[in-house]
C-alpha cells in the first residue's frame, strides 16, 4: 500500500462537500416530497405509520452533482492550487467522457426509481430502463475486462456487475440506515483503494475524489433516516446507491503489474459482500420456495437478526461492522 501521494484536503473536502450539501438539501427535497404526493405510506410489511417522504435519493443525488459541479468549474478557472489541480485535470481530461456518462448514469437510475416510487413500476420496465442506462455506461468505457480480451465479454460482463449490484442495494433497503451505510462503506473503501493504489496514480485521484463524494452524499443524509427516519431512500435512493457502488468497483486499478497482487482483482466482491451476499441468499430462497426473485419478503440479513432477538437499530449496526471488516480485508 502506498502513501496517498496527494494533498488530503481534496479529499476531506470531496467529502465534507458533499456531506454538508446532501444534509442541507434533504429537508427542501422533503419539503418538495410531502406537496407533491411522493411519500411512502403505511400498509403491508411497513413499520411506519405515518407517510415518510421518499426524499433520500434526490438529497444525495444533489450531495453528489452540485459539489461536482463546483469543482469542474473551479478546475477549470485554475481557483485550485497547482499542486492538486495538476493531476485533477490530468483524471478529468483523460476521463471526461466516462465521467459525463456516470453523471447521466447517475441521473437516470434516479429517475428510475422516482418513477417506481410514484407509479409502482412492472418489474420488467424497471429492468429494460436499468439495462438501458447500464449499456451506455458500459459503451461509454466504464467496462470490466477480467483480463479477457473481448470487447463483447467485457460488455456483458459490466452490464451483468451494474444490474446486480443495483438490485442488492435495492434489496439492502429494508431498515433505517441499512442501504446508505452500506453504500458509505463501501464507497469510502474504493475511495481509499483509489487513493492508495495503481499504476497510474494520477488516473487515480479523480476516482478516489468521486469515491468520497458518493461517501460523503450518503453520510450526509443518513442523520435525516438512521435511527429515526425523516425521510426514505426510496427507489430512486437505492438505485443510485447500487449504481454508484457498482461504478466505483469498476473505475479503480485494483491489479498492479509493479506490484503484483493477482488476487486483488477480488477486492470489489470483498467490499460488496454483504449486499451480494445478501441478494444471492434471497432469491435462492424465493425460487426455492416458488416464489418470483422480486417479492419482497422478511428472510433478509437484518430482518433475520431482528427475529434473533436484536433491536433493529443494532442489527442495522452489526451489518455494517460486517461489511466494514469484509471491506477492510480489500485493503490488507
Amino acid at each position: 500500500m502506498r502513501d496517498l501521494g496527494f494533498p488530503i484536503n481534496i479529499y476531506l473536502a470531496a467529502f465534507a462537500g458533499a456531506l454538508v450539501t446532501a444534509f442541507v438539501a434533504l429537508p427542501i427535497w422533503r419539503a418538495w416530497c410531502i406537496h407533491s404526493g411522493l411519500v411512502d405510506d403505511p400498509g403491508h410489511r411497513k413499520i411506519h405509520d405515518a407517510p415518510i417522504p421518499l426524499a433520500g435519493g434526490l438529497a444525495v443525488l444533489t450531495g453528489l452533482l452540485l459539489p461536482l459541479v463546483v469543482a469542474t468549474v473551479m478546475l477549470k478557472f485554475d481557483l485550485i492550487g497547482e499542486t492538486s489541480s495538476a493531476p485533477l485535470l490530468h483524471g478529468l481530461n483523460k476521463r471526461a467522457l466516462q465521467l459525463a456518462a456516470i453523471v447521466f448514469g447517475a441521473a437516470g437510475m434516479t429517475i428510475i426509481g422516482l418513477l417506481d416510487d410514484k407509479h409502482e413500476l412492472r418489474p420488467a420496465q424497471k429492468f429494460i430502463g436499468q439495462l438501458l442506462i447500464a449499456g451506455i455506461v458500459a459503451a461509454a468505457g466504464v467496462r470490466i475486462t477480467l483480463f479477457v480480451p473481448s470487447v463483447l465479454f467485457s460488455y456483458a460482463v459490466t452490464i451483468l456487475w451494474l444490474l446486480t449490484v443495483i438490485n442488492a442495494f435495492n434489496f439492502m433497503d429494508n431498515m433505517n440506515g441499512l442501504c446508505s451505510g452500506l453504500g458509505a462503506i463501501g464507497a469510502g473503501i474504493f475511495g481509499f483503494i483509489a487513493a492508495t493504489r495503481g499504476p497510474d496514480p494520477q488516473g487515480q485521484y479523480l476516482v478516489a475524489a468521486t469515491a468520497f463524494l458518493v461517501c460523503g452524499s450518503l453520510v450526509g443524509f443518513l442523520p435525516h433516516n438512521f435511527p429515526r427516519a425523516r425521510a426514505f431512500l426510496g427507489d430512486a435512493g437505492s438505485h443510485l446507491t447500487g449504481y454508484l457502488l457498482a461504478v466505483l468497483a469498476i473505475l479503480p486499478h485494483f491489479y498492479d503489474k509493479t506490484v503484483p497482487r493477482p488476487w486483488a482483482v477480488i477486492s470489489p466482491l470483498l467490499v460488496l459482500a454483504v449486499p451480494l451476499g445478501d441478494l444471492a441468499w434471497v432469491v435462492i430462497l424465493r425460487w426455492r420456495m416458488g416464489k418470483p426473485f422480486y417479492m419482497g419478503d422478511t428472510n433478509h440479513l437484518s430482518h433475520r437478526l431482528v427475529r434473533g432477538g436484536f433491536t433493529k437499530t443494532t442489527a442495522v449496526v452489526l451489518i455494517w461492522l460486517l461489511a466494514a471488516l469484509l471491506g477492510s480485508v480489500a485493503l490488507i
